[in-house]
């Protein structure tokens, strides 16, 4: 027998749906001769594909890399940062508050003839998760060189950024999406900070997380999630913790109250039809679980999300 029922997207594109990413401008970047730029801190994750020629990045708190043609660095938090053509150059401060946006060009270094360096750079918000959950996920700085996937979708980010048609706000949604799960895919686990992604990396965890995310409403304990890795309660238990940043039951908590969050913001499930989703057995005990781990009740919650919506 064939079941008609979808199975559930993998941890990953379900961290990455909960987000709802959408670009906020994708900008053409050029650079000629001897220049340098340092960007005040901007707080919100950001992006950039070098297409041509080489720099050198600075972002604070980090080692100094060389970026090149093929490169794609991705900032999940911004902090401040210095890009340069040499290291003798004086820089001038930007502000990425007040860049350009609608496609317009960015230039660096002389104003005119053809350019040393060219790169495509944006940025982007989440129309609702909190984005700390993609802070989470990734180190500071994500650097994937020559990824012709993700050269090809920053392009397309930036092509309908330029040229506005109907549709570009979900077409835009999506790539952003797509640049998000090629970056995470390309960040070796052991780079990562603990979280989901690092969880992912370890074989044994990876089948557990997997299972737990699939089945959120399932009554899970260390034990089970235990047997469905291969390993001992200890084994698992300290295993877990370490690559995850969290013991396997409040992870699981955190996650059951992502979902409740997003679902409440819907407005199209009562708390107790809620409650049932992510795996509690009556709305009371939902409702203390919520108003302990948020700071609100979730009636509260929602009618704030729809007063902010």
């Amino acid at each position: 027998m064939f079941s008609d029922r979808p199975d559930p997207p993998d941890a990953l594109s379900q961290v990455v749906a909960l987000l709802h990413p959408r670009a906020v401008f994708a900008n053409a970047i050029s650079g000629k001769g001897d220049w340098a730029v340092r960007f005040a801190a901007y707080g919100r994750p950001s992006f950039c594909i070098f297409l041509e020629g080489t720099c050198h990045l600075a972002v604070d708190g980090h080692e100094p890399i060389e970026v090149g043609a093929g490169d794609f660095v991705l900032l999940p938090r911004t902090p401040a940062f210095t890009l340069a053509s040499s290291d003798a150059a004086a820089p001038v401060a930007m502000d990425p508050h007040a860049l350009p946006t609608g496609g317009r060009a960015l230039r660096y270094g002389a104003a005119s003839g053809p350019p040393d360096m060219r790169s495509l750079g944006g940025a982007f918000v989440f129309d609702r998760a909190d984005p700390a959950l993609l802070v989470a996920l990734l180190p500071g700085v994500v650097c994937v060189r020559g990824s012709s996937r993700l050269s090809a979708l920053v392009r397309m980010v930036a092509e309908e950024s330029a040229d506005p048609r109907p549709g570009g706000d979900f077409v835009r949604a999506r790539l952003v999406e797509l640049l998000l799960v090629e970056a995470m895919r390309a960040t070796p686990p052991e780079q990562a900070p603990p979280g989901l992604l690092r969880g992912l990396g370890d074989s044994r965890l990876a089948v557990a997380l997997e299972q737990m995310h699939a089945g959120v409403d399932q009554p899970w304990t260390v034990e089970r999630l235990a047997r469905a890795a291969a390993l001992s309660r200890s084994s698992f238990y300290e295993r877990f913790t370490r690559a995850v940043g969290l013991a396997p039951m409040e992870y699981l908590l955190a996650w059951r109250m992502e979902i409740a969050r997003e679902l409440l913001r819907e407005g199209r499930l009562k708390a107790a039809e809620i409650a049932e989703r992510v795996g509690y057995g009556s709305g009371s005990a939902f409702s203390v679980a919520f108003a302990r781990h948020i700071g609100q009740t979730p009636t509260a919650y929602a009618r704030a999300s729809r007063a902010a919506a």
